[in-house]
């Protein structure tokens, strides 16, 4: 059964978490018509007029079954479905048709790594050319122009030195005027930015792995620390035991020839150890030695069992400890804290090793089906509650050089968060200050709390994934998604319809919330950065970057009037599926 807001030009939505919700409100805003899929009935749906089918719930086997039922319902309908599990995302994406087949993990977690490498530069193609976003503050009070010339600027994030400090200004005019620490984000190409004086690091990082002399440092302080204090008592008692006896023995041994220093080394070693195998009788010795023989006998017996008992005990402390990750995370400098192990946990961690970074994980859950993953990517893993101090203590968080905290759960993320900077805020120099990454659902409570709390670095996964969905769903091309501060900027690709509203109109009318950054059209060299004065024409594939609400709408209006959706209306009016950039 469906529950159906809008039945022309409709696209039907499944699921009922946050990405589903998000879809859906969004696709409103935007004036398309919805039909929510409660049950896997496409009966009420209207299938055959649909534009397409999102599959955005967080259960893969339903999302998997409506996909392949309204592929075979609807060859042409536009299927895009939510999967993480890479076997059944890639077997579906190898034959899908219209659509896509995304994983929400995959199309976020880099923001999360850019955020804990404390990145500058953010990355993406278009138009066959590397583009790079470029975050930095302004040095001195300065017109755009001034600081970056041509390179086209995202936003501006006022900064303490503003009027308005925290406001948020969208694609920003080259001729805006900035003050120093205000964080600016411009677009350019590596050579663009090179010649403003911009040194983009390379995308390979520095492994950061501790030298072999460290290595040995620190496992000799992990064993002092694992061994139970008696055992160095134990130990020493035993070799007061060992010398005495050699003394004694080598002296007062009567049975020619009597005993060397090694004959009485040895016959005191294998009597303490219990393993007397006879070499040399007491019968004939006088009766003090004959007792002396005994005692050593019981008090080899006493301290090879006591150390023994503390040997086991700190094999077997060693190997829990290893097997909780604890021992391990103890020789880890300069390192990734990532807290919870779910589908977007193990993906940042993946791409963060991949990256040639050390990462330690904090998890709660002792049978997580990540586990396996985590140790075929050698990362440790400590379990226990992220939100308690003792825990992240034992993380080495005074060692680290980020922390990602991304449960599913956004009260634990917060909670974790504003105990994570409690600890930080006791720490000397630029650990104080060292990247905290928190993963929120809820756009606005994400937003709220990093203004009440002073995160600077909140990510809502549904937030970054939901352009995607919906650039889909509507036949337009996502490039990427990205953040500046807590906002969420797009970038796209679209083609411009013949009759569409974009068809002969001039730059400068667009929205003031996109920025175009190229134009390619047939037959002629791609325009970077085209002024404003440029004029669009059926034909052309434009390029833009903005909010991701604005650029949508703006992506819409380069396709011809007709083109909205598939299939035949009552009527038996056609509606060709939508031209794709």
């Amino acid at each position: 059964m469906a529950r159906q807001v809008g039945a022309r030009r409709h696209v039907i939505v499944s699921g009922d978490d946050a990405l589903a919700t998000t879809i859906v409100e969004e696709l409103n805003c935007a004036g398309i018509g919805i039909v929510q899929l409660v049950t896997d009935d496409f009966n009420d749906a209207d299938l055959a007029h649909a534009a397409a089918v999102i599959c955005a719930g967080d259960d893969d086997a339903r999302n998997l079954e409506i996909a392949l039922l309204a592929r075979k319902a609807n060859p042409n309908v536009r299927v895009v479905a939510r999967l993480a599990n890479d076997v059944l995302r890639e077997a579906m994406a190898a034959d899908n048709g219209p659509g896509a087949i995304l994983d929400v993990a995959e199309l976020t977690a880099p923001s999360v790594v850019e955020a804990c490498l404390a990145r500058n530069a953010h990355p993406f193609e278009a138009a066959g050319i590397d583009f790079i976003v470029w975050r930095a503050e302004a040095a001195h009070d300065a017109t755009l122009r001034d600081l970056y010339g041509d390179l086209a600027p995202v936003a501006v994030i006022r900064g303490k030195n503003s009027p308005t400090p925290g406001e948020v200004v969208t694609c920003p005019g080259r001729d805006l005027r900035v003050n120093a620490g205000d964080q600016t984000a411009v677009i350019g190409t590596a050579e663009e930015l090179a010649a403003r004086g911009v040194k983009v690091p390379r995308p390979t990082a520095t492994r950061f792995r501790l030298l072999r002399v460290r290595h040995l440092t620190d496992a000799i302080r992990t064993l002092r620390n694992d061994v139970n204090p008696m055992f160095f008592r134990a130990l020493a008692a035993m070799l007061i035991l060992l010398a005495g006896s050699t003394a004694v023995l080598r002296f007062s041994y009567r049975h020619p020839p009597g005993m060397t220093w090694l004959d009485a080394l040895y016959f005191s070693t294998e009597t303490i150890a219990t393993v007397g195998y006879g070499d040399f009788s007491f019968f004939h010795q006088p009766t003090w030695l004959r007792i002396f023989s005994i005692t050593l006998m019981f008090a080899g017996v006493t301290t090879t069992a006591i150390l023994v008992a503390f040997i086991a005990d700190l094999l077997l402390s060693r190997r829990f400890t290893r097997s909780a990750g604890r021992r391990r995370v103890r020789r880890l400098r300069n390192h990734v804290i990532v807290v919870g192990l779910g589908s977007f946990g193990i993906r940042v961690v993946g791409d963060l090793t991949a990256a040639g970074y050390d990462v330690a994980v904090i998890e709660r859950d002792e049978n997580s089906r990540f586990l396996s993953t985590a140790a075929e990517l050698d990362v440790p893993v400590i379990f226990g509650d992220a939100t308690l101090r003792q825990t992240l203590e034992s993380a080495r968080v005074e060692h680290a050089r980020a922390v990602a905290v991304l449960t599913q759960d956004d009260m634990v993320n917060i909670e974790a968060g504003i105990v994570l900077r409690e600890m930080l805020g006791g720490l000397d120099g630029n650990r104080r200050n060292l990247p905290l990454v928190l993963r929120v659902y809820d756009r606005t409570l994400g937003s709220a709390v990093a203004q009440r709390f002073g995160f600077e670095a909140v990510r809502s996964t549904v937030e970054l994934a939901a352009p995607w969905f919906i650039g889909a769903a509507m036949g337009l091309r996502v490039l990427g998604t990205f953040s500046v501060g807590q906002s969420s900027f797009m970038v796209g690709g679209m083609h411009v319809g013949t009759g569409s509203e974009l068809d002969g109109l001039p730059m400068h009318e667009l929205s003031t919330e996109t920025r175009v950054i190229a134009i390619t059209r047939r037959d002629e060299q791609t325009q970077l950065h085209p002024r404003r004065d440029a004029r669009l024409r059926a034909g052309d594939t434009v390029y833009l970057v903005g909010a991701y609400r604005e650029l949508l709408a703006t992506l819409r209006k380069g396709q011809p009037p007709q083109q909205t959706t598939v299939g035949e209306d009552g009527d038996g009016e056609r509606y060709p599926e939508a031209a794709t950039g």
